[in-house]
């Protein structure tokens, strides 16, 4: 994970501890379970009890709904050129909650 130091610049060195944050292990945990699904795929198995205990982890994801409902209430998209282009706002606003191919889906559909 790059690091943003103060000032903008990206580095590569590691994070300290007091930089990791819950965002960061979220993402590792969201590795790890595309891991586990490919692994478990390969294996023509459903699930494991490994990738229950990762999703276990996670926060509740947001629903279609609630995505949709957000969207209609705090963006206007006719002011993009591109409906699409309304993707970095709504992920930067749900953040890991959302995931990023139903927001995308959403926004196509229209």
């Amino acid at each position: 994970m790059p690091v943003t130091l103060e000032g903008g610049k990206k580095s590569t060195r590691p994070k300290k501890p007091e930089e990791i944050t819950n965002d960061d292990i979220i993402g590792i945990i969201q590795g790890l379970i595309k891991s586990e699904r490919i692994v478990l795929e390969a294996k023509k198995e459903a699930s494991s009890e490994y990738l229950q205990i990762l999703e276990s982890y996670l926060p509740r994801q947001v629903s279609r709904e609630e995505i949709v409902t957000w969207i209609k209430a705090n963006l206007d998209l006719g002011q993009y050129k591109n409906r699409m282009q309304a993707m970095g706002a709504i992920m930067k606003h749900f953040g890991k909650t959302a995931d990023g191919k139903l927001v995308n889906q959403i926004l196509r559909d229209g």
